[in-house]
């Protein structure tokens, strides 16, 4: 599995403020797209997240997610040293992804770019 970044993870109230100072501070300008009821921007590393309390919970728990080359490689590296899949591998708007708790119980998501 080839490991090719890190996106922090932000939940945030306002998210056209929060898009706004992420924007000036990284020159970058957001994509942005919605998932399950909850407004999304990515912004350079930033993944910027608003939305109902309820489903903003749930997110929380993920700690970071980690851009991979292949969803598919990762599954079966994750699971080869004892790492627990949640869901997927599943199309997103922003790749395909998964979710896997790793043994001492922190929570990731990996996602790649493929169409």
């Amino acid at each position: 599995m080839e490991i090719l970044g890190t996106t922090l993870r932000i939940c945030v109230a306002d998210l056209e403020t929060s898009v706004a100072f992420y924007e000036g501070l990284t020159g970058a300008r957001a994509l942005r797209f919605e998932r399950g009821g909850v407004a999304v921007a990515a912004v350079g590393c930033f993944l910027l997240m608003s939305g109902p309390e309820e489903e903003l919970a749930v997110l929380r728990k993920v700690a970071a997610t980690i851009a991979v080359s292949d969803v598919d490689a990762a599954h079966a590296a994750l699971t080869g040293v004892g790492a627990r899949i949640l869901a997927g591998p599943v199309a997103t708007p922003a790749g395909r992804n998964l979710i896997a708790v790793h043994p001492d119980g922190s929570v990731f998501e990996y996602v790649d770019q493929r169409d």
